[in-house]
């Protein structure tokens, strides 16, 4: 094979060389954003594929949901692909989803935990199923289902030189998860466990850099979770009952339409405080909130969020905003979202507010991780002894009073358990039709 000589480490950079020279049964890397670790995976499976040693390995990707990897992994490792430069020797197909190293028949598969039971009759046609990489472990909320998992993939004993070897990849948002009992709290010895973030990411330019520092005067907590890969807190938390996962919001409300109220939230800032939005679907009977959407932006003109809302197609919905912003709702419906209305005000409305959200258990999509670092920081205050005050600390709660916001038009909001049957028409109405045969 001739092409393009790739000079490795400048193409992954640093921080990675234990991960990469790692023969563990299992590496585990949780990373704030922007810390490498999902193109650094991507890389590393890519070009170990291609080696003359391991011509008989094939691997597995996984995500809780097989859909989703049509966006993330199988995108992420055709970028591998180009990066590399080696797109001649690499075939990918959507139907079956999947990539095949076509000088030796190799192939990465992609699947889902939708049916965890189904991926131990998994076959390659070439060699052994010795990788896998499970891209955003953090969806995968019980551990018995990693089990079965390890159980059937990969499974029996392959030759030298290959090897079995499991990757999690994941942002840490909550400290209760069980990746971090099983992996962090006392790592097995059979284990690979990193921490990485963006400070070690040499690809980033002076603008991503700022915007982290920015995030570390501003919000500290946040900081330490997305900016510096750490464990969200669960001691003293506003909010304790919510996850991260992936999900469709039109296939979530699909199957009882009429039992979910969409709801929508605005909170104002500009220079110290952020611009905050957030979209939801609530079912007031299953006592659950889906947030599908954000936007979290510092220095936004009333131009640049009504444009905003313009583009994510809301503007018709009614948003509940920042009723201390009267001429800002003003304007916004100038611009032309003609819906917005001001939030109910005080001191009360904030704990009323929290403790209605409180009833309901919380579903963020991955997508909204600043709605999900909000959530892992948004904490009660404490009094001198080390004791919860009932009032939450006025700090990291943009996305949560927006939330908040959102949630009134929820309130009065009454949905049944069969669908509503359409009115009845009245027999003694005179229709259209009897008008015109009266004239």
């Amino acid at each position: 094979m001739e092409g393009t000589r790739v000079h490795l480490p400048d193409v992954v950079g640093a921080a990675y060389g234990k991960f990469w020279r790692s023969r563990h049964r299992y590496r585990v890397v949780k990373g704030g954003k922007a810390s490498k670790k999902t193109s650094t995976v991507a890389i590393e499976l890519i070009s170990k594929m291609m080696q003359p040693e391991f011509k008989e390995a094939n691997a597995l990707v996984v995500r809780k949901v097989m859909e989703t990897n049509r966006d993330s992994t199988f995108a992420i490792l055709r970028w591998a692909i180009r990066r590399l430069h080696v797109e001649e020797w690499w075939k990918p197909t959507r139907s079956p989803l999947e990539l095949t190293y076509l000088p030796t028949g190799q192939k990465i598969l992609f699947r889902g935990m939708d049916d965890v039971l189904k991926l131990a009759g998994l076959t390659v046609p070439v060699g052994y199923l010795c990788w896998v990489w499970i891209e955003e472990a953090f969806e995968i909320e019980k551990e018995d289902d990693f089990d079965k998992l390890d159980l059937s993939v990969p499974r029996g004993t392959v030759p030298e030189p290959l090897y079995k070897q499991t990757t999690l990849t994941f942002n840490p948002w909550k400290d209760t998860h069980w990746l971090k009992k099983r992996f962090f709290d006392n790592p097995p010895d059979d284990a690979l466990v990193m921490t990485t973030n963006y400070l070690c990411n040499e690809f980033l330019d002076d603008v991503d850099r700022a915007t982290y520092e920015r995030m570390k005067r501003e919000n500290p907590r946040k900081y330490d979770v997305a900016g510096l890969g750490n464990w969200g807190v669960s001691e003293g938390l506003v909010f304790e009952n919510w996850t991260v996962e992936t999900f469709d919001i039109k296939k979530v409300t699909a199957e009882k339409p009429w039992q979910w109220k969409h709801v929508f939230g605005l909170d104002y800032g500009y220079t110290n405080d952020p611009t905050a939005f957030v979209a939801a679907a609530v079912n007031p009977l299953e006592k659950v909130i889906y947030i599908y959407d954000e936007h979290y932006e510092h220095r936004m003109l009333n131009t640049d969020i009504a444009a905003m809302i313009i583009r994510k197609g809301y503007q018709k919905e009614r948003i509940r905003a920042d009723a201390a912003e009267p001429k800002s709702n003003d304007d916004l419906k100038r611009l032309g979202v003609s819906r917005v209305q001001a939030a109910a005000k005080g001191r009360d409305s904030v704990m009323h507010g929290i403790a209605a959200i409180q009833e309901y258990r919380i579903v963020v999509h991955r997508a909204c991780w600043n709605t999900a670092t909000e959530l892992g920081a948004y904490c009660w205050k404490m009094d001198k002894t080390g004791k919860s005050l009932n009032e939450p600390v006025d700090r990291d709660n943009h996305l949560m009073d927006a939330l908040r916001y959102a949630m009134e038009d929820a309130a009065n909001f009454r949905p049944t358990e069969e669908k509503p049957k359409p009115p009845r028409r009245s027999q003694t109405a005179v229709t259209g039709s009897d008008l015109m045969h009266t004239f």
